[in-house]
């Protein structure tokens, strides 16, 4: 088995809890990791034989979150938020796409880590790089990208961030270096 269980389920009192698991093959692990979205979470690993048993490791997994009212939560019902850079040419430089790849992997590792969900893609355009993540929670993720970008040293000046509900071709922003007062992709 491949991939990732990712579920979640919203407490009573509204706060948004997250499970997943996956199949590290490198080390031969199960590997669990749950907590509240937007905050670090807790990583449990278990030794895994052989891909019988993780794959009976995955199966139980999915059982006891499914049991425990946790669910996916479809694309629709998400939201995209956008980090965006501002940059000196139509296209990028070689330079641009080096920050794309740094930005991309630290924000992948940043937000998986809290639930925060995955950073879906990235394009250059007119002047622009866009990295946009599908995330359950816009507010934690815009904190969560910036303290990410500055953590990293990312060039926290030029970010800016948007987010839009799954399917909206509107963005607002949420963030900016200067005193814009909109977003375009």
């Amino acid at each position: 088995m491949s991939g990732i269980i990712r579920v979640y389920k919203r407490d009573d009192d509204g706060t948004l809890r997250f499970r997943e698991a996956w199949i590290d093959e490198e080390f031969n692990e199960f590997v669990m990791n749950h907590g509240v979205v937007g905050h670090q979470s807790t990583t449990e690993e278990t030794d895994a034989v052989d891909a019988d048993a993780a794959e009976r490791l995955m199966d139980a997994f999915a059982g006891q979150c499914a049991e425990d009212g946790y669910a996916e939560i479809p694309d629709e019902e998400q939201f995209w938020v956008v980090a965006q850079y501002a940059l000196k040419t139509k296209d990028g430089t070689s330079r641009d796409r080096y920050l794309e790849e740094k930005a991309k992997d630290a924000l992948i590792s940043h937000l998986a880590w809290r639930g925060l969900g995955i950073v879906d893609r990235s394009e250059f355009s007119d002047a622009k790089l866009n990295i946009f993540i599908l995330t359950p929670d816009v507010n934690k993720t815009v904190n969560a990208v910036k303290v990410c970008i500055r953590g990293e040293d990312l060039d926290f000046t030029k970010l800016s961030i948007g987010a839009a509900a799954f399917g909206e071709d509107t963005f607002k922003l949420k963030h900016s270096p200067k005193q814009a007062n909109s977003f375009t992709l």
